[in-house]
């Protein structure tokens, strides 16, 4: 796979909302409150969410086990888009604690596990990694 339009701008989206979470996540923490920066962040991660989410769903690999061309992480954008609008909703009904968490899963498990698989020998960002470090 090589370095398409497409995949620069996922890319791209995913690096940033790797990078814009924790300042969201720190941003509300219990000993120090800063909810301007917390929405700021938190609006920037959302937005990187859905760009990496949505561009993910034209992003095709027939290489790997796939069913037309899309392979087990792509089960991860019905979960991404469902955990933004379900923290949204449970915003817009002042369960914070449901927010909190569902956010936090998403970071979690979108970014940081989601992007280590990519890292994986046999991913166009593993395949670039292994070949620099070996």
């Amino acid at each position: 796979m090589q370095l398409t339009p497409l995949i620069a701008f996922h890319l791209v989206c995913a690096i940033g909302a790797t990078a814009v979470g924790p300042i969201a996540l720190w941003a509300r923490r219990r000993g120090a409150q800063r909810p301007a920066l917390h929405r700021a962040a938190g609006y920037a991660f959302v937005l990187l969410m859905l760009g990496t989410a949505l561009s993910a769903m034209f992003i095709r690999d027939f290489r790997h086990p796939n069913v037309a061309g899309f392979t087990p992480i792509h089960l991860l954008v019905p979960v991404a888009l469902g955990s933004l609008g379900w923290s949204f909703w449970h915003l817009a009904h002042h369960r914070i604690d449901w927010h909190r968490r569902i956010m936090r899963k998403l970071y979690f498990g979108a970014c940081l596990v989601a992007g280590a698989f990519t890292l994986l020998p046999g991913r166009l960002l593993g395949d670039w990694l292994w070949q620099h470090i070996g």
